[in-house]
Order: structure tokens, then sequence, then C-alpha cells
């Protein structure tokens, strides 16, 4: 075993052992399955700060589309972090132990979303990182190289894609594209988007898969469809799924000192939905809350959720339940066939 290794090992029972937190940050983008807030602040009908959202969270209803935690929650727990507060909640001091910049309804495209409302984009969420790297987190460090060292320990998570196909490529944009063409379209703008918070100092990524989306109320209860999901939906996303692995691993052999790991999503939720006793659910068909139109959109406000949202898969017409959140914060952390390297191993590196 090299004195690398060795000398990694320690450090994180070190870290373990004295509750030092195993990375300096925890950065956040995305849509709605990461938003913590940001569109409680933005001119759209596109949030979730009312009950029943939050039933289960210590904070209540914070703007999270769930009962509970998301995804970035449970991996700052694990990485002894606080959750990152929404980027555009903040109105003094930026903390220097992450932020999160997901916002609900948007996309990779610019347009995505929009329709809905003002949401940020991923190029406007990665402008704001670039505001907060270049204007608020150099009052914390005592020059450049400080916080360039910091930014390549910090982790940086990302879920993003989803709206691109259910809010513009399935409403209009299909008439131009073949799905491999709109797939190809997407990877070359994310690629672009990577390269962007590389240079800003990123070193750490995890991209999310999107999920099966096919199987969302949305989706199954609008479209004529045999079995569980909606697979020609499912089929769609596919094609982005299947090249997003060698487009993220074409950014570690080109970008020194970079690691962009793909969070293997699809097969764990699809696993999920069809398999729903292996992680101890029942009910992965419908939504916990009542909802608008049939099952097939937001929570209706104030209305009481199911009993036992703990067994369920989804939480509204869209969104996942905190328990199947966990489910894809853990494995990304412990399980090589979902996140290579894992988050334990990527904190190491």
């Amino acid at each position: 075993m090299s004195t690398l290794i060795i000398f990694s090992v320690l450090h994180l029972l070190i870290s373990l052992a004295c509750g030092a937190p195993l990375a300096p940050a925890l950065y956040v983008f995305g849509d709605s399955l990461f938003d913590s807030g940001n569109n409680n602040l933005l001119p759209t009908v596109s949030k979730a700060n009312f009950k029943p959202y939050g039933v289960d969270f210590s904070k209540g209803d914070t703007g999270r589309f769930t009962n509970g935690r998301l995804v970035p929650d449970f991996i700052a727990e694990f990485l002894g972090l606080p959750y990152p507060p929404p980027r555009i909640s903040i109105r003094t001091s930026t903390p220097v132990t992450g932020l999160n910049y997901a916002s609900a309804s948007c996309g990779i495209l610019p347009e995505t979303g929009q329709s809905l409302g003002k949401c940020l984009s991923l190029d406007d969420q990665i402008d704001l990182f670039q505001r907060t790297v270049k204007s608020s987190l150099p009052n914390h460090f005592e020059g450049p190289n400080e916080l360039m060292e910091y930014l390549s320990k910090s982790i940086f998570v990302v879920c993003i894609g989803s709206n691109d196909y259910m809010s513009n490529y399935l409403s209009d944009t299909s008439k131009r594209y073949t799905p491999q063409e709109f797939a190809h379209l997407l990877l070359d703008k994310l690629s672009l988007h990577f390269q962007r918070l590389y240079n800003l100092g990123a070193r750490k990524v995890v991209m999310y898969e999107i999920g099966p989306i096919g199987c969302i109320p949305s989706m199954t209860r609008k479209i004529t469809h045999n079995g569980k999901c909606a697979e020609e939906v499912n089929e769609l996303v596919s094609y982005f799924n299947d090249n997003l692995l060698g487009m993220l691993q074409n950014l570690t052999s080109t970008l020194p000192n970079s690691i962009f790991a793909r969070g293997h999503a699809y097969w764990l939720g699809y696993d999920a939905i069809m398999n729903p006793s292996k992680y101890g659910l029942l009910d992965t068909s419908n939504p916990c809350c009542k909802t608008w139109a049939n099952g097939t959109s937001a929570c209706i406000p104030k209305l009481k959720p199911c009993p036992n949202p703990d067994q369920h898969y989804f939480f509204d017409g869209y969104h996942l339940t905190e328990s199947v959140y966990s489910v894809f914060a853990s494995h990304c952390i412990n399980d090589r066939s979902v996140c290579s390297p894992t988050l334990k191993e990527l904190v190491q590196m």
C-alpha cells in the first residue's frame, strides 16, 4: 500500500474521529430534484414553499420538492457539512461550507422551463457560482492559491436534464431533433458547462444521470402504455444516459487533476420501481400527496399527505420521497456500481 493511500485513509479516519468535515464545501447545481429553496425567491409558479412539502423536514417547508431531505442534504451529512443554503437567499456573508444553486423547472438549455416563470438555467447557476468565486469567497482566503486549493477539495454535485425532456423535447423540440440529436445537443452543452466549472476551480464533480422519467405519475397517467412505465419516454433519456459516461470520462482525461464521476441513477431508480420490496417500499406508482390534475402535478397546498411517505417512491406527480433520495445518496457514497469513484473514495483523492 503506497504512502499516499495510507495517508488518505488515516486522514479519513482522523476526520471522522475528530468530527472535521471530509471536504471543505459542497456545491450543488440542478433542478427541482436538488432545489432547496432558490425558486422561493423567483417569480415562478414552480415553488414548494408550502405544506405538505417539508412535512418530515426539521426546517419545514423550505422549498424542497419532497417530504424531507434531498440527495445533497444526505451527502452534506456524510461529509460533516451543514446543508448548503440556497444561493439566492444569501444576503450577507457567503458561507465557506458550500451553496445550492439548483432551480426547479430549469434545465441544461436556457429556454427550458421558462414558460412557468423565471428559473435559473445551468448557465445562470454557473454565472452565480462565478460571482461567488470572484467576489465573495476571496474575502475568506489569504490568496488565490489558498482559494483554489479549497475549491479543488470541495465536492460538486449536479442533477439536471429531465426538464429538458419533459417540458422542452416532449412539447415541441421533438419536431426539430431526433432523440439522438437532442441527446448530443444536451451533452455538448453540458460538457461546455462543466469546462466552465473546471475553469472556476471545480475538480471533484458528480453528475447524476436522468432518472426513469417514463415511470413518474406525470407521464404514466397521461400517456397510454403497457406495463408500469411509459418505456418510449425512458428510451428517449437512454440516449443521453448512455453517452453521459463517455463525456465525463473525456473531461477527466483532458482536464488536469479533475474527476468527473457519473451517478448511475437510472438503473437504481428503475430497479426500485420494479422491485420495491428490495428498498423497503410498497407503492412505486402513486403520489403520496394529493395533487392537482389527477396525480400528475404538484401537491395541493395544506392537504395532508399519505400516512406512510417512507414507503412511497413518489411524493407528488414528479418528485420522489425522502426515503428514495436517501437510497440515491447512500449508494453513491458506498456503491461503486452507482458512483465510481464512490463519494467515500472521492474525498480521499
